[in-house]
C-alpha cells in the first residue's frame, strides 16, 4: 500500500532502535521497488518513444505527397476562438485545409468535434445523414472523471484524439525527444525546448500551483498532510497571487527544487501540463497520478519521484528533505535531462493539424468507435 491508501503518517516509535530499524526498512523498500521496476521502466519508456516516432509529427522528416483534405473544426474547444493555423508552415503537414465554417460542412472529409460542448448542450452534434466517406473525429483532453455523457455518443465516431496512447490520434500534453533525432533550428520547432541541467542551487524547496482546489480531490488531502513535515509555498487562485502572463509557471518554478504535480483525477495515461511545465523549469516533479508503471511510459524513471514510492507521506517528506542536502543524490534526478528535449503541442492548433495528417493517411478505410465509454474509462 502507498500514499494514496490513507494519507495518515505513522506516529513515532518509542524506542530509537526501532525509529532506526522501521527507517532502514522504509528506504530498502523503496529502493527495492525502484530496483525491480528498472527493466520494466526501460522497456515502457522505449516503447512509447517508438509510438512518439510512428504517430507524431517528426520535425527533420517532411512528408511523402498525398491528396488534400480539408478538415472542419465543428466547435472552438471551451468556446474560445484562436485563429486557425497554417499545417504546413508550422508543423510541417502538407496537403491539410483547415476550416470553421459549418457551411463547408457536406464538403470536407473530416470534422473534429470537442466533446465539452457537444455535451453541456452548447453545440450539436453536425446533421445526419453524413457524407458516405467523412470521418468524424471525437476530441477530448479531459480526465474521465471531468467526462460525462459518454454513453449517447456510441457508435457515432470514426477515430478518437486525446492524451491516451491508444487513441487513434495520439497527442499528449507533451513528450520527451532524444536529442539525437530533434531538429531545434527547423521550422514549426518553437515549442521544442532543449532541456537544461543547471547545477545552480535554487532557494526554494517546493512549489504548488492550484486553482481548482476541492477537499473531495485526493491532491489536497495529500497537500493537507505533506504541509505538516515540510514547507509547501503555494501559488494560484488556493494561494499566493500568480503572474498572468504566458510561461509565468514556468518561470516561478525555475526558483523551485521540487513541484508538486498532482493531477486532479486519476486515470489512465491523463498526464497534463503539471507534470511537464516542473521539466520544462528543471523542477524534479512529485506526482500524484496514474501509476509509477504509467508514468515511466512518458519518461525515465529518474526524473520524477512518485507519491506512491513512499508507504507514508512522512517518509516522502524526508526524502526530500534528504535530497536538499545531498547535491549527488539529487543529480540522479536531473542527469537524464541532458539527452532528450521536451515536445510541448500548443493548444489547438497542432491538434487540428495532427488529426488531419491522421486523416490523409488513413483515407479510404472506415472504422466506428464502440463502446466510446467503456474504452475512454478502461
Amino acid at each position: 500500500m502507498g500514499i494514496r491508501a490513507g494519507w495518515t503518517p505513522t506516529g513515532p516509535s518509542n524506542r530509537a532502535s526501532r525509529r532506526t530499524d522501521v527507517r532502514r526498512l522504509c528506504w530498502e523498500r523503496v529502493l527495492k521497488r525502484s530496483c525491480l521496476s528498472v527493466c520494466v521502466a526501460a522497456v515502457g519508456f522505449l516503447l512509447l518513444l517508438a509510438i512518439c516516432a510512428l504517430h507524431l509529427p517528426d520535425q527533420a522528416a517532411p512528408e511523402l505527397p498525398l491528396s488534400e483534405v480539408t478538415l472542419l473544426i465543428w466547435t472552438h474547444p471551451f468556446g474560445e476562438y484562436h485563429p486557425l493555423p497554417d499545417c504546413l508552415e508550422l508543423y510541417q503537414v502538407p496537403g491539410c485545409t483547415l476550416t470553421d465554417d459549418p457551411q463547408a460542412y457536406p464538403d470536407v472529409e473530416a470534422v473534429i468535434i470537442h466533446h465539452r460542448e457537444i455535451v453541456n448542450g452548447e453545440a450539436y452534434l453536425p446533421p445526419e445523414p453524413r457524407p458516405s466517406t467523412q470521418k468524424w473525429i471525437w476530441m477530448n483532453y479531459e480526465s474521465p472523471s471531468h467526462t460525462p455523457g459518454l454513453w449517447f455518443l456510441e457508435d457515432v465516431f470514426n477515430l478518437t484524439m486525446s492524451y491516451r496512447t491508444d487513441s487513434d490520434i495520439f497527442l499528449p500534453y507533451g513528450y520527451l525527444v532524444p536529442r539525437a533525432r530533434t531538429a531545434i533550428r527547423g521550422p514549426g520547432n518553437g515549442f521544442t525546448h532543449q532541456l537544461s541541467c543547471s547545477r545552480h542551487p535554487r532557494k526554494g524547496l517546493v512549489a504548488w500551483v492550484i486553482s481548482n482546489w476541492s477537499a473531495t480531490h485526493a491532491r489536497v488531502g495529500f497537500y493537507q498532510q505533506l504541509r505538516k513535515f515540510i514547507r509547501v509555498d503555494v501559488f494560484g487562485r488556493a494561494g499566493r497571487p500568480l503572474e498572468r502572463s504566458s510561461g509565468s509557471v514556468v518561470r516561478l518554478l525555475r526558483r523551485y527544487m521540487f513541484y508538486l504535480a498532482l493531477e486532479n483525477s486519476q486515470h489512465t495515461d491523463y498526464i497534463t501540463e503539471k507534470l511537464w511545465n516542473a521539466v520544462l523549469a528543471g523542477a524534479v516533479p512529485v506526482v500524484l497520478g496514474p501509476s509509477r508503471q504509467n508514468y515511466e511510459r512518458f519518461l525515465p524513471a529518474e526524473a520524477f519521484i512518485h507519491v506512491e514510492d513512499f508507504p507514508t507521506v512522512k517518509e516522502l517528506a524526508r526524502y526530500l528533505l534528504k535530497l536538499r542536502g545531498d547535491p549527488a543524490r539529487m543529480r540522479r534526478h536531473l542527469d537524464w535531462r541532458e539527452s532528450y528535449n521536451l515536445r510541448q503541442p500548443k493548444f489547438w492548433g497542432e491538434h487540428y493539424c495532427t488529426a488531419c495528417r491522421a486523416v490523409r493517411s488513413t483515407r479510404g478505410r472506415t472504422q466506428t468507435v464502440a463502446e466510446l465509454r467503456r474504452w475512454f474509462h478502461s
